[in-house]
């Protein structure tokens, strides 16, 4: 089945709200094996909303909308699709009865052009709104079907899960299973190249790639009969894509870097300190977001200045004099230092040039050095970031002494 997602709502052209509703609905659709072939967003004006549907019905099976459901003269939605399909609005009395109800049990008078919610297209299937005050509806001619769903994401997401949902998996042959894989330190352009033979001969399971700000994901998905055909399909898949790329690959669950790193650490119980100079307490800031982290994270130190640094964490001046602050050399001592003041397992440590000053030919902007001081054995990084911007600079650093820790701790350095 082929499909397409309209969005309804000025407010959503003016950039003034992120359409979320999008999104969750993609998904939901794919899982059910739903080609989405569009994404539309239109403001409220009926001309427009009416030559949209027509043009979309022409191409896909099923149209969802969002939005356009209130009480308000610019929510035309509905209108325009009983106009679209041939269909009279009617009263439905068991939604007016429960709009009624709503009103009564706020202790708020009910005006008049809240009725104009309770008037559905004559043979539409309702789905009352469990969250709100607006019932949505399915209507089929032709073999075309129109979903119609509340803009608000609350009142959106539990309709199509308690009613929208069950009704598609009655419609939908195929289901689709997919994967994300998750990869640092490998561009986008380099995964590919090193999975063209994987990729060269798929058809199904089907592979994509996306860019994150530092990352490269890898969706691998199967469209089959059976859930477990489609399951199997995938991890077979990703057994492949593994053995080209395994060693950038820190999760094939959709999981984020810190939660991997973090649980890690957790599980074996890794005692850990940092001391930040470039990324000012980012790192610290962002591990203190794991919960439970609290059993194995012992302090953070942001020693920004050559004198902090001295003086917190005993690095010396003729290393500072000599090698400067941003160097491998000043990054073990930080390192160093660190475990001498906290006894932690696992002490580390970053100095580098975030900008967007201080660089020089040298020691660009970006330049990153990473220590980690280990059950006795010191590792070292030397990181240059494509230098984005300064915010960039510094969440890119934080990913890499992330994955340096992981791969230290998988003894895959």
């Amino acid at each position: 089945m082929k499909s397409a997602i309209l969005s309804v709502g000025t407010e959503l052209l003016f950039g003034q709200i992120v359409n979320t509703n999008t999104v969750f609905l993609s998904n939901q659709l794919n899982l059910l094996g739903i080609d989405v072939l569009y994404h539309h967003a239109v403001g409220d004006n009926p001309t427009r909303l009416d030559r949209l549907l027509r043009n979309v019905l022409s191409e896909v099976d099923l149209v969802i909308t969002t939005g356009g459901l209130g009480p308000t003269q610019d929510d035309l939605t509905k209108e325009v699709i009983a106009e679209v399909m041939g269909e009279a609005l009617v009263l439905h009395q068991p939604s007016m009865d429960s709009l009624q109800g709503a009103f009564h049990k706020m202790g708020r008078t009910m005006t008049e052009n809240n009725k104009k919610q309770a008037y559905i297209p004559r043979n539409a299937m309702i789905f009352p709104n469990s969250q709100g005050t607006a019932p949505g509806f399915s209507l089929e001619k032709e073999g075309k079907k129109i979903i119609c769903l509340p803009g608000p994401p609350r009142e959106m997401k539990a309709m199509f899960e308690q009613q929208v949902r069950p009704y598609l998996e009655a419609l939908s042959e195929d289901v689709i299973y997919h994967r994300m894989i998750r990869t640092f330190g490998i561009g986008e352009s380099q995964v590919e190249t090193q999975l063209l033979s994987v990729i060269n001969g798929q058809g199904d399971p089907t592979i994509a790639t996306y860019a994150k700000e530092g990352e490269t994901a890898i969706r691998v998905a199967s469209k089959r009969k059976t859930y477990e055909e489609a399951r199997l399909a995938v991890e077979e898949m990703i057994q492949k894509i593994q053995g080209e790329i395994g060693v950038y690959i820190y999760s094939t669950e959709d999981r984020e870097l810190l939660e991997v790193v973090g649980e890690m650490l957790l599980e074996d119980s890794i005692t850990l300190s940092a001391a930040e100079s470039c990324t000012g307490g980012l790192f610290s800031s962002q591990i203190t977001e794991i919960p439970g982290i609290s059993k194995i994270f012992d302090r953070g130190l942001v020693t920004y200045s050559n004198h902090s640094k001295i003086d917190e964490l005993g690095v010396s001046k003729e290393t500072l004099e000599h090698y400067g602050a941003v160097s491998p050399e000043t990054a073990r001592e930080m390192a160093q230092g660190l475990y001498n003041k906290t006894g932690s397992d696992l002490c580390i440590s970053v100095t580098g040039i975030a900008g967007p000053e201080g660089g020089t030919p040298e020691k660009p902007v970006g330049l990153v050095f990473i220590a980690v001081l280990y059950r006795g054995q010191i590792y070292e990084r030397k990181v240059q970031s494509r230098n984005v911007n300064r915010n960039w600079n510094r969440n890119y650093t934080v990913l890499s002494m992330l994955n340096f820790i992981r791969q230290i701790l998988l003894n895959c350095y």
